[in-house]
């Protein structure tokens, strides 16, 4: 007498997908957002808030990981922080970050890694493996909602017009796009070394 498997459904394969090496690489990119923290952390503009290097790790884990790891990356980038571990700009860490004159900036980063990770995701099921500029492009709307967020926490935490909070804002555009670019860049390459990798989440 024979038996046969029964066919796999949709959810007991989203729910073996975590293996041993998500989670290498979900903890492997929060230590990389949590490194990239360090470099630079000049503060700059009316409002201070420092420049590094956080943006490019988390679009670089969105566009690498895909859209889950890549969110589960920087959430758990934030929860280091928020437990006491300084692993914010100028070393800073604990929950008041959350609520500080940054905490817009802080509390995209899953969702910019999340929709940089989706878009991306998309443009290589729709037209193969991913090129620098299209993952550039895909990029472009996670960086706008990081800009949008952290305008409006400016604006709230400090009650200031909008046209100031978008002041202080303007002097990491350029930054920001160029660390796009940086990333845009690694990733292509990685697509094509490893093409499964995306796919997997």
């Amino acid at each position: 007498m024979t038996t046969t498997t029964p066919p796999q459904t949709h959810d007991d394969l989203g729910r073996r997908r975590f293996t041993t090496t998500d989670l290498a690489l979900i903890a492997s990119f929060a230590a990389l957002i949590s490194a990239c923290a360090y470099v630079g952390s000049i503060p700059v503009g009316g409002a201070a808030v420092p420049i590094t290097l956080q943006t490019f790790g988390i679009l670089l884990a969105g566009f690498v990981l895909g859209p889950v790891r890549g969110f589960l990356a920087a959430s758990l980038y934030l929860v280091l922080g928020a437990v006491g571990l300084p692993v914010f700009a100028e070393h800073s860490a604990g929950l008041g970050a959350f609520t500080g004159i940054a905490w817009g900036y802080l509390w995209s980063f899953p969702f910019i890694a999340l929709l940089a990770g989706l878009l991306v995701v998309v443009a290589s099921r729709a037209a193969g493996p991913t090129r620098a500029f299209v993952v550039f492009l895909c990029g472009l709307p996670a960086v706008l909602l990081n800009h949008g967020l952290g305008i409006t926490g400016m604006k709230l935490h400090e009650d200031v017009s909008w046209t100031t909070a978008a002041g202080w804002d303007a002097p990491f555009w350029v930054g920001d796009l160029f660390k796009l670019a940086v990333a845009a860049l690694i990733a292509a390459e990685v697509h094509r070394a490893f093409p499964a990798l995306l796919r997997r989440r």
